[in-house]
């Protein structure tokens, strides 16, 4: 049966930022046929406008790294105003060992070594239970490189560069993990933050494609039907 399979980005200005989605598009698309992407903010087109130009079963899959506003308000407010008669919408990428995996990669990359303070950049939220994802996020990589601190580059605290101060002043060398999707304003930021090196954000990384194909042929989510 053939379904429209929609990747649900936030949306940026940034040049590099947007040819790592259509990147990881691109690369999803080779494993599961053909994808649309939507963006809840900044680019367009949106969910509403990509589903109500569908008349088959859609998959719905957000390329965030956490639940919060826009997968659990403006994702669904978006999927029910395209009146899409049979939408399944997938969780959120992360919390998930993949990405702990990634970043574990992208650590040893940039010289990260054992002993060596990891602070892991996330956006952050002013959702209690996506703040409780990237704690899990956090802990994830904790297990494959040890004590991590996780820092907010956008919404909460501690911020990445508050943590960053105080392992340098303590005399360590300190690593930022991106915890983020793709370049853009909040990844530059980290590199303004004095650690001794930065990871690249997880962009069109294999791994993180396949954690995405799988949630295209695998979907297991909310699913919206014309009752709703």
């Amino acid at each position: 049966m053939t379904q429209e399979l929609v990747l649900v980005a936030h949306g940026t200005r940034n040049p590099l930022g947007l040819a790592t989605i259509t990147e990881i598009a691109s690369a999803v698309a080779a494993h599961v046929g053909a994808v649309r992407t939507a963006f809840v903010d900044v680019l367009g087109p949106n969910p509403r406008e990509v589903l109500a130009d569908s008349t088959t079963r859609a998959v719905v899959v957000p390329a965030f790294l956490a639940s919060g506003y826009h997968v659990n308000t403006d994702l669904p407010a978006r999927v029910a105003e395209s009146g899409h008669p049979d939408v399944t919408v997938t969780r959120a990428l992360g919390p998930d060992p993949v990405l702990a995996e990634i970043m574990h990669g992208r650590l040893l990359e940039v010289g990260w070594s054992p002993g060596d303070a990891v602070v892991m950049a996330a956006a952050g939220s002013s959702d209690p239970a996506a703040r409780r994802e990237l704690a899990q996020a956090a802990a994830l990589l904790g297990e494959l490189v040890g004590e991590v601190h996780l820092g907010f580059v956008a919404t909460g605290v501690p911020t990445v560069a508050d943590i960053v101060r105080r392992l340098r002043k303590s005399g360590r060398r300190a690593f930022i993990a991106s915890y983020l999707l793709a370049p853009g304003v909040f990844h530059t930021k980290l590199g303004h933050c004095g650690a001794h090196a930065v990871t690249e954000p997880l962009g069109a990384h294999p791994d993180l494609v396949a954690l995405l194909a799988r949630r295209f042929t695998t979907p297991v989510g909310i699913r919206w039907t014309p009752c709703h």
